[in-house]
């Protein structure tokens, strides 16, 4: 039996499976959108680890920080006890490019002073994020969107609008409102007694659905209204993949809670909740260590980070991706053009892009 295969059987014996039929590629090295397998053949990687290698697979900038701080120190202490020197460096970096991005949107009229939370995954990131608006309005529903995901665990999945994922694990947090997302009037619904809406700027898992421009400012007046704080999940959308470093720039709004994460680590499990500190407060507080993490902000995966956001903000990566992205989505218009009993269209922006085929059975005579 060769390697390959042996490698192969291996997996699907001593792996808890997640689908019926896994991809089974066998990887012996990855480098810039390029996938090795053992077998020699090279994958294109399109779906750049699901939105997570935003600068390419183990970039030398990053593979080098990650050696130093290695060799530095590895874990010593849950995140907000000792401080560690990398850990601050990112936050730095990062609520300086969040704030700057803030300071875009809102064409320099934003004011406040950010702070970040470090978590280990999109999904630890919104569940943060859900106890934070809890916690500082005392009140207790969400609102969130048809077709939204945001990711597996309970209070994400309670969020998540796709009942083929929540259907299983019912019954969920209570206290859930789900209104079609991309619509106006339907924002009506949310009222005073909303702790936070979550939305997706543009909804990945749905299919790259881009919402109308008037939608995501009239939710965020919307919220200003009725004191609701809106969180805007960008763990998929952010760092340069709609063509700005984060998609909530397009539209000119800014969340309360920021939440992000993949691309964020440079290929190390690494995400996180941005809000001003006046909110983050919260969790410090009655009682304090109300919210802690373990391996959040782990000191690897934040020098990780910081080298990878490095590269991004030298090489003007989401200028590059708003470029590139255009001539794609341009290439793939023309080719639906050629081909309208395969597609149905393309949707997206910057290098976050889809395309929606016919069923087969319609688009083959």
């Amino acid at each position: 039996m060769e390697a390959q295969e042996v490698w192969r059987q291996k997996f699907l014996l001593y792996l808890a499976p997640t689908s019926g039929e896994p991809i089974g590629v066998v990887v012996e090295q990855a480098e810039g959108c390029w996938i090795i397998a053992k077998d020699g053949k090279r994958y294109l990687d399109f779906i750049s680890g699901i939105a997570v290698t935003n600068i390419g697979h183990r970039h030398p900038e990053v593979v080098q920080a990650i050696k130093q701080q290695a060799e530095r120190y590895l874990h010593t202490m849950v995140y907000g006890e000792f401080v560690q020197d990398v850990q601050v460096a990112l936050a730095e970096k990062l609520v300086a490019l969040v704030e700057q991005a803030f300071q875009r949107a809102m064409k320099g009229n934003w004011q406040g002073a950010l702070q970040y939370y470090p978590t280990n995954s999109g999904t630890e990131a919104n569940e943060g994020a859900l106890k934070l608006a809890r916690k500082w309005t005392g009140r207790k529903k969400f609102v969130a969107f048809h077709n939204s995901f945001h990711g597996d665990t309970m209070g994400s999945l309670s969020v998540t609008g796709r009942d083929v994922y929540r259907r299983p694990f019912e019954p969920l947090l209570p206290d859930v409102l789900f209104l079609p997302f991309g619509d106006v009037k339907a924002l009506m619904q949310i009222d005073e007694t909303v702790a936070a809406v979550i939305a997706e700027p543009i909804q990945g898992e749905a299919g790259i659905i881009v919402p109308p421009d008037d939608f995501l400012p009239a939710l965020r007046r919307r919220c200003n209204e009725v004191g609701a704080l809106l969180i805007l999940d960008e763990v998929q959308t952010g760092f340069g993949r709609t063509g700005k470093w984060f998609a909530f720039e397009h539209w000119g709004v800014v969340p309360d809670i920021l939440t992000v994460g993949k691309a964020l680590g440079g290929g190390m499990p690494l995400s996180g909740f941005l809000a001003p500190r006046k909110i983050l407060r919260a969790f410090a507080e009655n009682p304090p260590l109300c919210h802690v993490t373990t391996f959040g902000g782990h000191p690897v995966c934040c020098a990780a980070a910081l080298a990878s956001l490095t590269v991004m903000e030298r090489e003007n990566l989401p200028e590059r991706a708003a470029i590139v992205g255009a001539n794609l989505q341009t290439a793939l218009e023309d080719l639906a053009k050629r081909f309208p009993n395969l597609i149905v269209k393309v949707r997206g922006k910057g290098l976050m892009l889809g395309i929606e085929f016919r069923r087969r059975s319609n688009a083959i005579p």
